[in-house]
């Protein structure tokens, strides 16, 4: 017989023996009967404590039965479970918690060296080698639950603190409704991260036209392949911040603009395709008291020369519109775009420049580009270093235009032929080797006067990005 049982019975035959005095009375008195409870008790709990006891000897957990009072008291009222938070890894922990609410730290630290070789006639300390921090950026982003988002990141670039991505989200089913500073789904190449792009550099349009960030209101629909995206944008953040009086003060810039843009990225067996295209109209209101520059650097953000641009022009308005194509074929992706800036002068004629790419990459391991909601995405190494291979090693090529001469403006001309080697060990990590010939028109003239000239480029970038 187990020691338990035994105990019970003989705690239930002492009961029974200690009983019969106190029962052989037809009634008791109030006083005999609150004794006998309480001894009762009293010789239970002693049988709980010899229980226990012989249970830890033998190692057999049991759970003491309850006793008279606690098992007449009523059930205490249960606490609402308290909410877990799980933590995943992308990049940097993210924490999420019930309701859908997350929670992820952001980063990202780009360091650039880069050699411009010019003809040196040109004596400009601007050219030659250079290495930069091209972008240290911090934030994070999460959700608060109900579909509602936000997102803040600060980002130390040419010497000063910006807001980069700084707004607040809402999503229900295909849509996204974001309020605060953010791209204006200018192209292809622009709102395509600079982590996950072919190159250092975007396209020279895409700099040369001014595209920012800017604060506004935007919506995105999304489904069945298509990517629809339209925005009301006032002035960047740092011009609307800027304290100053006069034509140059933030209390001066009430510039105002509509952007949109559609996508259609339908599924042609293994290949993933993308057609898109944007259009672009902004009021520049008091903006245009000030001079507008639509200029480009030789290709390397080291080098702050600028080789060709217009001449500085009091812009009214600015309309201008882009078209892309893309393509994703296993270890195969290209891209391609052309857009074009008409501005309206406060004097004469209009302008027009016109800028544009194509590239094509190929993966010499066996991976793919990332694609999603009508931007390219980053590459996920099929075998990351550490994991029985050596990540990914990308291939890239482009052509890049940029003409800023229309009639009496001579900005110049800018044909790019660009190479990128790209390793990325794992995820989150790259390093990218460019290098490329820029060929010259109506640039700024060397000493003799002569403006069609050549360049040589190469640069380097280490980019880690969370």
């Amino acid at each position: 017989m187990h020691p338990t049982t035994l105990l019970v019975a003989l705690g239930a035959t002492g009961l029974c023996l200690l009983a019969p005095p106190a029962l052989a009375q037809d009634a008791l008195s109030p006083e005999d009967a609150a004794a006998l409870r309480a001894e009762i008790a009293s010789l239970r709990a002693q049988l709980q404590r010899m229980e226990s006891r012989l249970d830890a000897a033998s190692g057999v957990h049991a759970t003491a039965p309850p006793t008279p009072a606690a098992a007449a008291a009523p059930p205490a009222p249960s606490k609402p479970a308290s909410s877990s938070t799980e933590i995943s890894w992308k990049g940097s922990p993210q924490f999420s918690a019930s309701g859908g609410r997350t929670f992820k730290a952001k980063g990202r630290i780009q360091a650039d060296i880069g050699h411009v070789d010019a003809p040196k006639a040109l004596a400009d300390r601007g050219l030659g080698t250079a290495s930069e921090m091209r972008r240290i950026r911090l934030g994070g982003e999460g959700s608060l639950g109900a579909g509602i988002g936000y997102k803040l990141e600060l980002e130390l670039s040419d010497n000063a603190v910006d807001l980069v991505d700084t707004f607040v989200s809402y999503k229900t089913g295909p849509w996204l409704l974001a309020l605060g500073n953010q791209n204006q789904f200018q192209s292809l190449d622009e709102l395509t991260g600079d982590t996950s792009g072919a190159f250092m550099e975007r396209a020279a349009f895409t700099d040369a036209f001014n595209f920012e960030r800017r604060l506004g209101l935007s919506a995105q629909y999304e489904k069945g392949g298509w990517v629809l995206q339209a925005g009301l944008f006032a002035d960047d953040v740092t011009a609307l911040s800027n304290s100053s009086d006069g034509p140059a003060g933030g209390d001066e810039n009430n510039s105002h603009g509509v952007d949109g843009r559609v996508v259609w990225a339908p599924k042609w067996g293994k290949t993933q395709l993308h057609f898109g295209g944007s259009a672009h109209w902004r009021d520049l209101g008091r903006v245009a008291d000030t001079a507008t520059r639509y200029r480009q650097r030789p290709y390397l953000h080291t080098s702050n020369s600028r080789l060709i641009g217009a001449p500085a022009l009091a812009v009214r308005e600015e309309t201008h519109y882009g078209l892309e194509a893309a393509f994703v074929r296993g270890r195969w992706h290209g891209a391609a775009e052309v857009h074009g800036l008409e501005a309206e002068l406060k004097t004469g004629p209009d302008a027009r420049f016109l800028g544009g790419y194509a590239e094509l990459g190929y993966f010499l391991t066996d991976d793919t580009r990332g694609y999603k909601s009508g931007i390219f995405d980053r590459a996920k190494p099929s075998k990351p270093l550490g994991g029985g291979g050596l990540g990914t090693l990308q291939l890239n090529v482009r052509y890049d235009h940029l003409d800023l001469n229309d009639r009496v403006i001579v900005g110049g001309k800018q044909d790019a032929w660009l190479a990128a080697l790209i390793w990325q060990p794992v995820e989150y990590l790259r390093f990218n080797l460019n290098g490329g010939v820029l060929a010259y028109r109506d640039a700024t003239p060397l000493p003799d006067g002569d403006r069609d000239y050549t360049a040589q480029v190469v640069g380097a970038r280490m980019e880690l990005d969370f």
